[in-house]
């Protein structure tokens, strides 16, 4: 396991991405986590906002895709 100690730089506490690990991703957004953990994920676009993805799926579905189903008494 590797470890690093953070640092301040400016205003800014840095983590230093240790030499062994790549950073394969532009752009990482940054979670705080459960006990203190820092998570780092590579962000993604949003296919919900994304005006290619929408557009190339545009008409990916129609009403008749969908299966019809029932809810039955007691069923909840």
């Amino acid at each position: 396991m590797l470890s690093v100690k953070p640092r301040k730089v400016g205003t800014s506490t840095v983590l230093t991405v240790p030499k062994g690990i790549q950073a394969k991703y532009e752009k990482y957004d940054v979670f705080s986590g459960k006990n203190g953990a820092i998570v780092f994920l590579p962000q993604e676009k949003n296919p919900f906002t994304d005006s290619k993805f929408i557009k190339d799926h545009k008409n990916d579905l129609s009403d008749t895709d969908f299966v019809d189903t029932e809810i039955r008494n007691n069923e909840f």
